[in-house]
């Protein structure tokens, strides 16, 4: 690691619960190819096969390994491009 701005990084928010389920909330920053990128990630913990009653070390392992691997395959554009 030569300089943070070049490493992906993936920091732990918080647990949020709403009516229908219990969430665990990420902030990812990073460079991919030359692009500086920010994003929100949130993983419903029923998703991750963890249980509210499993240590809170266990149940934010198993969401940001969700996540992080549904964010390597997301494929994104630009909400105002996609009719020109």
């Amino acid at each position: 690691m030569k300089d943070l701005a070049e490493n992906n990084l993936i920091r732990f928010k918080n647990i949020s619960r709403k009516k229908d389920a219990i969430y665990a909330n990420f902030k990812v920053k990073g460079v991919r190819g030359g692009v500086n990128f920010s994003a929100s990630i949130t993983v419903d913990i029923s998703a991750a096969e963890v249980h509210p009653g499993d240590i809170l070390e266990k149940i934010i392992e198993e969401c940001a390994r969700i996540g992080v691997k549904e964010f390597r395959k997301a494929e994104f554009q630009f909400e105002g491009l996609a009719s020109v």
